[in-house]
């Protein structure tokens, strides 16, 4: 029993800081000139919900769908499993995420993003921007290179909190809700492993799911 009491939260990590940051590295090697090719898709994602017409919405539903699945199996299933044992659990979590996202843009009738710019759109807009053209800025900020980044469809991390940004605004409120739990509870394992790693990007994910919770709960002028 005294044995137990002398471990450390960070002793149950099964890999360390330096192995967390090449699974990035090594991913965007194998990947490359992808991730050139997810920063524009991202940017085609910002632009549709930023123009929003239900065709564009329902596109960008799918692209998620997409990169949600593509994570799924590409990241974490080859490259994060192998080193963490509970990932393999999450795998179906992102799978699910993705046939919900490809239902609703799929669905008949579609979804909606508020009309102007009230608080929900704008802190899920920034969310989405965040996501796609500043947390890959995060790599070299924290010492990891440009190598390293983190780019949304290609890493769980943006792709969540873009998710998350989406979910925040979207029209029925029912349906934003559906979309933002797994993303929100992707950013808070993700918050707690980067915490327990010690690295100083652990509140990013953190402030990710509050701003979304935010949006969430903001009352909206009409029903939605």
């Amino acid at each position: 029993m005294s044995e137990w009491l002398s471990y450390r939260p960070q002793d149950f990590l099964m890999f360390s800081p330096r192995v967390y940051e090449r699974l990035f590295v090594l991913h965007n090697e194998a990947l490359w000139p992808t991730p050139l090719l997810a920063l524009a898709l991202g940017a085609a994602l910002l632009l549709a919900l930023a123009f929003p017409r239900p065709v564009r919405i329902r596109a960008g539903l799918v692209l998620l769908a997409a990169a949600w699945a593509f994570v799924a199996w590409a990241f974490l299933w080859q490259r994060y499993a192998p080193i963490s044992w509970g990932i393999r659990y999450v795998v179906p979590l992102f799978a699910l995420e993705a046939l919900l996202l490809l239902g609703l843009g799929l669905r008949r009738g579609g979804l909606a993003l508020p009309t102007g710019w009230p608080l929900p759109r704008g802190l899920g807009m920034a969310l989405v921007a965040y996501a796609v053209f500043l947390h890959p800025l995060t790599a070299p900020a924290l010492g990891r290179g440009l190598a390293g980044a983190e780019v949304i469809g290609l890493a769980p991390d943006p792709l969540a909190m873009a998710t998350l940004g989406m979910a925040a605004m979207i029209r029925p409120t029912w349906q934003g809700w559906a979309l933002l739990v797994i993303p929100a509870l992707w950013c808070l394992a993700s918050a707690l492993t980067l915490y327990l790693l010690d690295s100083p990007g652990a509140w990013l994910p953190l402030l990710a799911v509050l701003l979304a919770g935010v949006a969430r709960f903001w009352p909206r002028r009409t029903p939605a």
